[in-house]
């Protein structure tokens, strides 16, 4: 088995074989790589393939802890060459509606076809607790998933109606890791990572400056997105808290008001929470027929390739969905100290988006949208890093009837991946109806924001 020590051990076997020009962040990357080579190719011959867990009924493996070295796999990223880009579905295509941007997450478009994108990223922490910490942040850094965030807003506007923006204006600036956006009257808000905060909007604005007012405060760090979404009279907003951790391992406290879907009152400036138990709820979206709420999942790390899988799940008023003490309705997680009482409650997802995928971006696509597509919610898959195999790298379809989820998945776009996923040109987040009817894709690697639309 696999220890935390032989991280050390490998950083040390390098430093002692003339490799004195280089630095310690270079020597410490390439011990993780022999680590995490060697923990890769021991859990393919010890674990076996399985088969991806999806849908309504998934086959999910017995958890299998990886213990104090998890498995460790990001691709380099390289972004897009000229003239490359995504691999479209048969009877679609694909541009860029913008690109040279820094890291962009999210997508907003307003009533007047202005179309907001949040840039910002994750940072590092201040201090590694511990060698495993150093390792990821060592890989991160290496997949651009951590830096020095934009921390901005930038409109877009495409005034000759070609499909690629020809105006890029600064809108708000000097924020604090800006994700969620939503316009509501004549007041635009932000979910920056540590609160809500309201801004002042006019038509047709391309830039505020006027100062914001904070509406609800969130603990920030570990999963650091704020996803918005308004309830459909307007009253409302409903927020994604992702939690601090894994699986609580800092206790508890640390996790209060975590993990969870918020809704704030707008007319009172009351909050609560919606709905728990949710490890990282990202996208959030309305199914129009029945009015319910969804979202899809990031579920916890260090039990296997395709256990648990993340999900997409409606989300009902007070219902709690596991974390951390189970996944996927009760299946206990032995590594957690347990609520036996929290367990019994767990509801059981809706539907299962494969191991690790990262499923962040969300959105209703109605049928007639995209050619050949009916109606059903389109998933941004920012991809793994927990799993031997990579997953996820794409924009994937789940159809819908009768309010559910109902059939499987298809691909919307990829070819985000090198054939030996070893690079990734980019990674797929924030998906949304642009203006014109297409689907845009925020692809916070290529630094792009695509558009796809029929053939």
């Amino acid at each position: 088995m696999l220890r935390s020590g032989d991280v050390h051990a490998a950083i040390m076997m390098l430093a002692s074989k003339g490799n004195s020009a280089l630095s310690f962040s270079a020597i410490f990357a390439r011990g993780v790589a022999l680590v995490g080579a060697a923990a890769i190719l021991t859990r393919r011959l010890t674990d076996g393939d399985h088969e991806p867990a999806w849908g309504s009924a998934p086959a999910i493996p017995k958890a299998k802890s990886q213990g104090s070295i998890p498995t460790l796999k990001m691709p380099t990223a390289r972004g897009w060459s000229d003239g490359q880009m995504p691999v479209a579905a048969p009877g679609l295509r694909v541009n860029a509606f913008a690109s040279g941007l820094r890291h962009p997450r999210w997508i907003e478009v307003l009533p007047n076809g202005d179309v907001l994108v949040a840039e910002s990223t994750s940072v590092p922490r201040e201090a590694a607790r511990s060698l495993f910490d150093h390792a990821m942040i060592s890989t991160m850094r290496r997949a651009a998933a951590v830096g020095v965030s934009a921390n901005r807003i930038t409109l877009l506007r495409d005034t000759d109606g070609d499909g690629v923006a020809d105006v890029r204006e600064t809108f708000l600036e000097g924020l604090n890791q800006p994700f969620g956006m939503a316009l509501i009257g004549d007041m635009f808000f932000v979910g920056n990572t540590d609160g809500v905060v309201a801004f002042p909007y006019a038509a047709g604005a391309s830039r505020i400056a006027a100062p914001g007012r904070r509406l609800a405060t969130f603990r920030p760090a570990g999963h650091w997105t704020r996803s918005l979404l308004p309830s459909p009279d307007g009253r409302q907003l409903y927020i994604g808290v992702g939690s601090l951790t894994n699986i609580g391992e800092g206790g508890m406290e640390v996790e209060a008001g975590r993990a969870a879907v918020h809704v704030l009152d707008l007319a009172s400036g009351e909050s609560r929470i919606f709905a728990s138990g949710l490890r990282n709820p990202v996208g959030l979206a309305w199914e129009p027929q029945t009015g319910v709420l969804w979202t899809v999942v990031n579920e916890r790390d260090g039990l296997g390739d395709e256990t648990p899988p993340d999900y997409l799940t409606s989300v009902s008023d007070g219902g709690f969905y596991g974390w951390p003490y189970c996944y996927w309705g009760q299946t206990v997680d032995d590594r957690v100290p347990q609520d036996p009482a929290a367990v019994a409650r767990a509801l059981t997802p809706d539907y299962a988006l494969g191991g690790h995928t990262a499923s962040l971006g969300l959105c209703w696509l109605p049928s007639g949208t995209l050619p050949g597509f009916p109606d059903g919610m389109a998933i941004g898959q920012h991809g793994s890093w927990n799993r031997s195999k990579l997953s996820g790298y794409k924009v994937v379809f789940v159809p819908f009837a009768d309010g559910r989820p109902a059939g499987l998945p298809r691909d919307i776009l990829s070819g985000f991946l090198s054939a030996d996923e070893r690079a990734s040109y980019g990674r797929p987040v924030g998906v949304t109806i642009g203006p014109d009817r297409s689907l845009l894709v925020a692809d916070d690697v290529g630094d792009v924001v695509w558009r796809v639309t029929g053939g």
